[in-house]
């Protein structure tokens, strides 16, 4: 009897912090974040548990491609940032992100840095480097962005038959080939190459040769209806989010992109 009567009452402690309101138990947000957003992305997380301390917020940074096969594959997210539209695009059609939260975020613009190296200051002049580095264009935007510049200027097809490109899992590898000497240059965003140590911006690619470089973000399925990951959304689209992103090199989307 003593037995079904503990049974019992553990049953009923179940139920009654089940149905406890969400606000009185601890909350999660899974976010999935492009790789080149990864120090922005950490002090707005940051910023907002600060005044939010029963929110926990768990970041996924990587490769917008990667991480857009992974939340399609069924991976815990509530929240997608992404380098370009394509992997955003890809995951609405996927059913798996709520077309109506799709949102440009941020922009940035494309850099070549390396070791100073008189005389490079053009995609026409880095044809005689011996070895470039840039995200792989499968699945890193900066990877495609670069591959969209170099074919503009004529030098894609030449640089890839001759095997002067290295293909980087994400740009924070390209940028770090090139920090190390590993490559004579890499195609990473302006807001990477601030954070080099020894690589310098040797020329910043035209803009007109690439897509404009947008961040969209998106709530999946699962976002849309967790309240807390609805409400950091909306902080991340207010002008104090813009201020955190501006310190870290990123710029206010063109308002034709929002």
């Amino acid at each position: 009897m003593k037995t079904l009567q503990a049974s019992g009452l553990a049953l009923l402690l179940f139920l009654f912090i089940a149905a406890l309101p969400a606000a009185g138990r601890a909350a999660e947000i899974r976010l999935s974040v492009a790789a080149s957003m990864s120090d922005a992305i950490r002090t707005l997380v940051a910023a907002y548990t600060k005044e939010h301390p029963t929110v926990t917020i768990l970041p996924n940074l990587g490769s917008s491609g990667s991480l857009a096969k992974q939340i399609a594959q069924g991976a815990p997210a509530d929240l997608f940032i992404s380098a370009n539209r394509k992997w955003v695009d890809y995951l609405v059609k996927a059913g798996r992100v709520d077309r109506s939260t799709v949102h440009a975020f941020a922009a940035n613009s494309l850099v070549v840095v390396g070791a100073p190296l008189p005389g490079v200051t053009s995609l026409a002049t880095i044809t005689a480097l011996p070895r470039i580095a840039i995200g792989s264009p499968q699945s890193v935007p900066a990877g495609q962005y670069a591959a969209q510049a170099m074919r503009g200027a004529g030098i894609y097809d030449e640089l890839l038959s001759a095997h002067k490109l290295v293909m980087a899992k994400d740009v924070r590898q390209a940028l770090l080939y090139a920090d190390r000497g590993e490559v004579a240059a890499a195609f990473v965003y302006r807001t990477d190459a601030l954070l080099a140590r020894q690589a310098v911006i040797l020329f910043t690619v035209p803009a007109n040769l690439h897509d404009p470089i947008v961040y969209p973000m998106g709530l999946t399925k699962a976002g849309s209806s967790n309240d807390e990951a609805k409400a950091f959304y909306a902080f991340l689209t207010s002008p104090r989010a813009l201020t955190v992103l501006e310190r870290f090199g990123f710029s206010a989307p063109p308002a034709a992109s929002r």
